[in-house]
């Protein structure tokens, strides 16, 4: 009974901070979904391992494209068959989309960057996939090969996804994360979020600071930052402890941190959401700024019912509104791991992979929503 009973309380807390929800979770004038990517058979997977990219109405994102294996408590993909790194591109604001399988985003023979990277191309994009990077200056047709990060002095083992902030031509900050033995959750869940500064077109590489501090049992990683002034920062990211009870009660949610000086150092602003509160590991957060200045964070939801959802920020980041469903009719746990771009005319891509009893495979999908109804 003590098991229940816990549970409960842990049910309520929950409720309690999510407060009012404004559960659209269908296609409205608010939004509108989307296939991206869905084939028979098929596994598409984890848009926020690789990244989002636009330029105006151009969006590109990348994605895991395997093979479909039905898992009741698993991934839904067969490990025993190849996977690929994939690209769908969008011309037309997300409404419709081209994939293609791509063999030059694997990161062999990853080696030191010798510079001359121009982050500020008006083309430009960067991948980061744990211990490397590559760029592009066509807008993802053609990658440079990959570039290794260094372990910064302290022997970092790194974990990390896409996160950046160009400053200028020579210089781009970009948000990691590495392997942190004190995090209380299994192994391989093991990550600490820092943030370092790219120099000299991409040749060296300067540690700035971590971006959350103790209690080191709790991982923090796949943060999503974006600028909301010359000078301020704001980041939101994956939060998860395992609790050591009389019973096992995962929590995961997603923190936003602020930092004042560019990165040099970060403090707490509040707790965004939480993302599941069993045994399911939570879901990264997608974090744009809109045109208003107002912050949109966007996270796959695997309680149920199983999901995607946001909140809109107007204070950088130091409170939220209302929890918003933009979808609420998923298979399973398996899904989410959202990025979000915004279009010209301010309204929010929000792409994820996703199962339905519709579309029985993992795919992967785009809500584009309008916060001006929020």
């Amino acid at each position: 009974m003590k098991t229940n009973a816990n549970l409960l309380l842990i049910s309520i807390f929950v409720s309690n901070f999510c407060g009012q929800i404004n559960a659209f979770g269908g296609e409205s004038e608010a939004m509108k979904n989307v296939l991206v990517y869905y084939e028979p058979g098929r596994f598409g997977g984890w848009p926020a391992n690789a990244g989002a990219w636009n330029w105006g109405d151009e969006i590109l994102v990348g994605f895991a494209k395997g093979y479909f294996e039905d898992k009741e408590d698993s991934h839904s993909y067969d490990k025993n068959k190849p996977s690929h790194s994939s690209l769908a591109r969008s011309l037309d604001g997300g409404l419709t989309w081209t994939v293609e399988e791509r063999d030059d985003l694997n990161g062999e023979g990853a080696e030191p960057c010798p510079g001359g990277i121009d982050f500020s191309h008006p083309d430009f994009g960067m991948v980061v996939n744990r211990s490397y990077f590559q760029v592009t200056y066509d807008r993802g047709h053609n990658w440079s090969k990959p570039y290794s990060l260094p372990d910064f002095g302290m022997g970092l083992e790194l974990t990390a996804r896409t996160d950046y902030i160009v400053e200028d031509k020579d210089t781009c900050l970009v948000f990691l994360s590495s392997k942190e033995r004190m995090v209380q959750t299994e192994e391989s869940l093991q990550d600490r979020a820092f943030c370092i500064r790219l120099k000299d077109g991409g040749k060296n590489a300067e540690f700035l600071s971590w971006m959350t501090g103790e209690p080191l049992t709790v991982r923090s990683v796949m943060p999503s930052t974006v600028r909301v002034s010359q000078s301020e920062l704001v980041s939101v990211m994956r939060r998860r402890i395992d609790l050591n009870d009389e019973f096992r009660n995962d929590v995961n949610w997603v923190d936003a941190y602020g930092s004042s000086d560019n990165g040099a150092s970060w403090t707490f602003l509040s707790r965004v959401a939480y993302t599941d509160t069993v045994l399911h590991n939570g879901n990264p957060p997608a974090m744009v700024r809109l045109p208003d200045g107002r912050l949109a964070a966007t996270y796959g939801y695997r309680g149920v019912p199983f999901g995607i959802r946001a909140r809109i920020s107007d204070d950088n980041g130091k409170s939220w509104g209302s929890e918003i469903i933009l979808r609420k009719d998923g298979r399973k746990y398996d899904l989410g791991y959202p990025r979000s771009v915004v279009r010209e005319d301010g309204k929010i891509v929000t792409i994820y992979y996703f199962a339905t009893n519709k579309n029985y495979e993992q795919h992967i999908a785009a809500t584009i929503w309008d916060p001006a109804y929020f």
